[in-house]
């Protein structure tokens, strides 16, 4: 199976001892593999590489689903990475065409194939949405704070589904988890998934008919653990006999 989840909120958070559960958990079984798939440009996702304590990813995709690279040799992973680079217009073009909008400040963070800024909800105006489609780009908002300009049909969800088909995965074993609305593509992918406890309302509520969809209890990796066993990841009672051994 492959274990696609969002970093923070989510495989970052929760209860320390739960923590531990879910790393030990990936790290006892091989055939669990691990993607990241986080709003952090690829800078910043670095540094969680050498904690010896969380598993080191096989696959990461950062910068929203704009960047997608090996996850033992951050090496970008092609042909995928180059599809998306032929729909990026440049961070040039964007960021002087957004220039014109008082309302957006720009986040000074590593960024790749995208362009990230704060805001508030109202200021996610259709002029914002006009110039990003002028330059064949579209805009996500969430967590009522965070705008990204990403380039059109690029997000977490259509990255993922690639990664996924790149690997000859089936959909049914892949298990997406996360919290935010900027997460909600990797669901609306129709991946079998969780909103980790405390999840953005926006997110909880867009997902809410999804039967595939669980609304877990637990934060971060709790949450996640709640999931696998809900679903019978592992295979019946195996969670529950892992968590609990």
């Amino acid at each position: 199976m492959l274990l696609a989840t969002d970093l923070d909120g989510t495989f970052l958070a929760g209860h320390p001892e739960n923590r531990q559960r879910l790393y030990q958990l990936i790290s006892a079984h091989p055939e669990i593999k691990l993607a990241f798939v986080t709003g952090r440009g690829l800078e910043v996702v670095l540094p969680i590489l050498s904690d010896p304590t969380i598993p080191v990813p096989d696959y990461i995709i950062c910068d929203v689903g704009g960047s997608v690279v090996d996850g033992h040799t951050c090496q970008a992973l092609q042909p995928l990475q180059s599809d998306i680079d032929a729909r990026w217009p440049g961070e040039r073009a964007v960021a002087e065409a957004m220039a014109r909008f008082e309302a957006i400040e720009r986040q000074e963070v590593p960024q790749q194939r995208r362009c990230s800024y704060f805001c508030e909800a109202g200021a996610v105006s259709t002029d914002i949405e006009r110039v990003a489609a002028d330059l064949g780009c579209e805009v996500l908002y969430s967590a009522d704070r965070y705008l990204d300009i990403l380039p059109r049909g690029v997000n977490k969800g259509s990255t993922l589904s690639s990664l996924v088909r790149h690997l000859g995965l089936e959909h049914d074993d892949v298990l997406v988890a996360g919290d935010t609305l900027n997460d909600l593509s990797m669901y609306e992918a129709g991946f079998i998934g969780v909103c980790v406890g405390e999840s953005e309302p926006a997110l909880l509520d867009a997902t809410r008919d999804r039967a595939r969809v669980l609304h877990a209890s637990h934060t971060g990796c709790g949450g996640i653990i709640e999931a696998l066993a809900h679903f019978g990841f592992l295979g019946s009672g195996g969670i529950e006999a892992e968590v609990r051994a």
